[in-house]
Order: structure tokens, then sequence, then C-alpha cells
């Protein structure tokens, strides 16, 4: 039978990154957005409370947390600041494509570290000309004796230049397509490597995103994850998994809202009364909260067939898309019901639709996502 309820450990889980989100996050979420500014200080302290690098598993030292206990984390986060939030999505998705491609000696060398200290993951996909043609890549690998030599440039990376590891993905043939594909494990900042960071963003400005560069850098043979023609494979069914997490933070800034446009409703008053007794506006907050539900309930199915091991692309792909579209919608409706001063940074609306346009961006567009829908759709 089906279940909606959450076990205890669950609504512990979901409390403790509530009240996190509520005392740590949400107090500095404007500042350090004006500031372009990536709050270091909340990275430590959601290391110290768990919440950070929570899937990995315990036999690299790790609390192993599923992808749905994943989606309960981080629709509270990014209820307090989607920026914020995606510095501890990245992290967790640079960890996923060493857990799907990694030898457990691998888990155990790279992502151990990552549970003794407040640090970060990165993954370097996306390249300055390549966009959602991720096949396309110009970064290359050359196998010199023991080590990988990388040279070229990753675009769009969060964390990037911040993390402890990165996940690269580079061709050893430019003409090779898929086959030609590697993901190699670079640890630090090795020599050759930089990182440029990337000014002026729309939202989502508490997080860090950088230009990484990479010249001559060398990197152990033992650090590549599967083999030669598994890079591209990898980076996809890493794909497949985190974008459920982007969904989960949708829902969150969705709820948040609709949290402030009720709270306002309620006590700005146009004619004499509560603009809350109007109906052209509880249409608005109901529309609202119906997209919520419905873009939770999507975002719990996908997250509970990744964690049954059950195939769950297509439903990955639906639970991004439909929920960033629908949190976008209620991010502007919002502005609407706060009106003039839904328009100005004294309210947190305004943010809440400059952070959460990215969602529909980043971890394949949404565009990309009707391809993988509609082509599971053929297939039948």
């Amino acid at each position: 039978m089906i279940d909606f309820s959450l076990t205890d450990e669950q609504k512990q889980l979901q409390q403790l990154a509530r009240d996190f989100a509520r005392r740590e996050i949400m107090p500095i979420a404007s500042e350090y957005d004006r500031r372009e500014e990536l709050p270091w200080q909340v990275v430590e302290k959601a290391h110290e409370v768990g919440l950070l690098n929570a899937s990995i598993p315990e036999h690299a030292g790790g609390l192993g947390l599923g992808m749905f206990d994943e989606c309960l984390i981080g629709e509270e986060l990014a209820y307090g600041c989607m920026g914020i939030y995606t510095v501890l999505m990245a992290s967790e998705l640079g960890i996923t494509p060493i857990l799907i491609g990694g030898s457990q000696e691998q888990h155990k060398r790279f992502l151990e570290p990552l549970t003794q200290r407040a640090a970060l993951a990165a993954f370097a996909l996306s390249e300055p000309n390549n966009g959602s043609d991720a096949a396309a890549m110009h970064t290359t690998a050359v196998l010199d004796g023991d080590e990988w030599v990388l040279n070229g440039s990753k675009m769009w990376i969060s964390n990037g230049g911040l993390a402890e590891v990165t996940v690269v993905f580079a061709t050893t043939d430019r003409q090779g397509g898929h086959r030609a594909s590697v993901a190699i494990v670079v640890e630090g900042m090795p020599a050759g490597m930089s990182a440029n960071k990337i000014h002026h963003k729309m939202g989502q400005r508490a997080s860090h995103t950088a230009e990484l560069v990479f010249e001559n850098v060398r990197v152990p043979a033992a650090n590549v994850l599967g083999g030669l023609g598994d890079g591209f494979k990898i980076a996809m069914k890493t794909l497949d998994k985190t974008r459920i997490p982007v969904a989960a933070g949708s829902v969150g800034v969705a709820r948040r809202a609709l949290d402030e446009s009720v709270k306002y409703a309620q006590s700005r008053e146009a004619f004499g009364k509560p603009i809350s007794s109007f109906q052209a506006l509880q249409f608005k907050m109901a529309e609202m909260q119906m997209g919520t539900e419905t873009g939770r309930l999507i975002t719990w199915k996908a997250a509970w067939l990744v964690d049954q091991g059950l195939p769950h692309g297509t439903e990955s792909s639906i639970a991004k898309a439909y929920a960033s579209e629908m949190a976008f919608d209620a991010a502007n409706e919002a502005i609407q019901i706060h009106g003039g001063y839904g328009y100005v940074g004294e309210y947190p609306v305004e943010k809440l639709l400059r952070d959460v346009k990215l969602n529909q961006i980043y971890e394949g567009t949404n565009e990309i996502q009707r391809m993988v829908i509609a082509r599971s759709l053929l297939r039948g």
C-alpha cells in the first residue's frame, strides 16, 4: 500500500533541517545575497549537525542517507535560501559520480575526508561553449605514464575552486564522442589549476560559482572513475539522481513564497479590509498551494524510486521541470500579491524569484528534461 507518512527518524531529520534553516540561514540570507559571498560559517555548522555531505555511505565514514532523506533536508534548507542550499546540494552533486563510478577504495579515499571536517565537493561537466551538448567536451585528458594530464576549462561550476574534491569530465579524443570520455577526481587545487569566480549573477548569489581552468594539470591515474568511455555515462547517471534535490529545493522556495504571501495578505489592508479577503488573491494562493503539494509528491516519488533501486530517469526529469517552473510561478505571484513592496528587497519575495530561476537551467535545462520525458514515451 502507498504510505505518505514519515518515520520518526525522518520527522526528526526534517525538524533538524527546518530549525537549521530558520536559525542559521534565514537571518543572513539577504546579507550574503547582497555581498555575493558564500557564508562559510553555515557550511561549518551544517557539518557539525550532520546536514553536509550526508549521502556519503557508512563504509566511507558517512551517514549514508538516502535520496528521500536528502529531499526532506533540501526542501527545508531551500525554504531558507536557495542559494545557500545550492552550496550543500552541489557538494552532494560532486559526491554522486564517485558513488556511482568509484570503487570501495576510492569511496574511502576521496569521501572519508569530507566527513571529518567542513569540506565541499564539486562536479565539473559544463564548458564555456558546450551548454546542453555535454558530450561535446573540449577539455582533454592525456595519459602520461601513471598520470592523467588535463587541459581545458569548465564553466558554471558550483563550489569551483573551493572544493576538496572535484570530479572533472574530459575526453581523450575530441572526435571520439562518448567512447572517449573519462571522469577524473581532482583533489584540491593542484599546480596548473585555477578558478575564476563568476560575479553579478541574477540570483543564488550566496552560492559560489566559478570557471575552472586546467593547464597541464597532473592527476594520478588511480583517480579515474570506472574506465575509458565511462565518463559520459557516469555524468548522465549522476544527473538522473541529482535533479531530484533540485526539485526538492524548488518545493521549498514555493512553500516560502506561499507563506510570505499569506502573511502579507493577512496584514495588508485595502478598501478597509485585509487583501486576503479578495477572491482574486485567494485564487493565487490556492494555485500556489496546489502546485507546492503536487511538486512535493512527484519529487517524493522520484526519490523513492532511487532508494528502491528502480529506474527513475523519467520521474526525476518530471520532478525537476515541474517543480522548478511551479516554484518560479509561485514566486512571481508572491511578488504580485505584495504589489510594489514585492519588487524591492524590503520583502524576501523578489529574491525568491531571482534564486529559483536558475533551477530551470542547471542540472539540465527544462527543455532537456522534456526531451528525456518524450524519448521515454516514444520508447514505450
